[in-house]
């Protein structure tokens, strides 16, 4: 099966210097782990590490609904009528994944924590544990007919959110990503321009390796799966050269319920798990959290809807749908101009 590149349309040929060297850094974060790749000059491992480690614990800290003493948590337990002020990452987050949701017609909607909870796909009374059972539809209507989004309030100016009572925020689907982007600031602020950063899957990649060469990154595929067909299709890899990939699949997190496949993608328009075929969707964008939750967004839109908005959003997409016993892949006119 042919292998395509995928290479961006802006290069910078700028190498790192001479004294660089690439150090290797990672961990555990958020459930998963992270890395980064770092051409930086020898000795400098530990600061860096520092750095990074400081910027993911802030996430966690703010927007971890694992966490019981998150920003998040405390909001998502707090009474009725009560204001919060957030802090700067948790309020930045929160406003980008509204704007998504907005621009989806609700396809994607932070405040699902309830849907999610619901589903075993939250922080308790998960799915693969003894006793659990998939939700009845009733009690899932119910969640969707409160429109828990339309009842949050924000106030920009004071950077505060109100709870009206009950809403579950769960940023699960964004935060990921932009942690991404915050270990590529932190890295950047320190003068390291050419690394390649990921978590969980999801990556980011700037400048170059000591060879002049890209961070060449093989984008995800399905696992299983009996093949892709469909013109053109193949394997991809792709330079990650001021670009970040995220990709959301079906498979990640799933149970078979009333003979079908229950995934963790929910499409908060029914309350239910999405039943569009499709398998994965991965998003090439400047920033990674636009990318997270914008795969999330057109996974849940399907391949018509979905295709239409990355067309309309100009997002570099491919979708990667479940079709006679293998894979479909349907890829957007921006997925299209990296392709070489």
């Amino acid at each position: 099966m042919e292998r395509r590149v995928l290479v961006p349309l802006a290069i910078a040929p700028a190498l790192p210097p001479r004294t660089s060297m690439l150090h290797r850094l990672g961990g555990c974060t958020m459930g998963t782990s992270w890395s980064a790749h770092v051409m930086a000059p020898p000795g400098a491992a530990p600061s860096v590490l520092e750095g990074l480690q400081r910027q993911l614990d802030l996430v966690v800290a703010q927007m971890s609904h694992w966490e019981r003493d998150s920003n998040l948590s405390r909001f998502n337990s707090a009474p009725a009528g009560n204001w919060h002020r957030l802090p700067e990452a948790f309020f930045t987050v929160l406003s980008y994944a509204l704007e998504v949701a907005e621009a989806s017609g609700g396809a994607y909607d932070p405040c699902a924590g309830a849907l999610v909870n619901a589903w075993g796909f939250g922080a308790r009374q998960r799915y693969n544990e003894v006793n659990f059972y998939a939700p009845l539809p009733a009690a899932t209507q119910a969640i969707v007919a409160r429109a828990d989004r339309q009842r949050l309030q924000l106030d920009h100016a004071s950077r505060r959110a109100l709870q009206p009572g009950g809403v579950q925020i769960d940023l699960s689907s964004v935060a990921k990503g932009y942690a991404v982007d915050l270990l590529a600031r932190c890295l950047e602020a320190q003068g390291l321009f050419h690394y390649l950063v990921e978590i969980g899957g999801e990556l980011r990649g700037a400048g170059t390796k000591a060879d002049g060469q890209p961070w060449w990154v093989e984008l995800e595929g399905v696992p299983g799966a009996a093949g892709v067909g469909g013109d053109g299709a193949g394997p991809a890899t792709v330079a990650l050269h001021g670009l970040a990939v995220a990709t959301s699949g079906d498979y990640r997190r799933y149970f078979e319920h009333g003979g079908q496949r229950a995934s963790h993608t929910l499409d908060p328009r029914s309350g239910a798990p999405i039943r569009n075929h499709v398998a994965s969707v991965t998003v090439l964008h400047a920033e990674c959290m636009a990318a997270d939750a914008l795969s999330t967004a057109l996974s849940v839109l399907g391949p018509d809807e979905g295709l239409a908005l990355a067309e309309k959003q100009l997002l570099a997409a491919r979708f990667l749908l479940r079709h006679d016993g293998g894979l479909r892949e349907v890829v957007s006119t921006a997925y299209e101009e990296l392709l070489q």
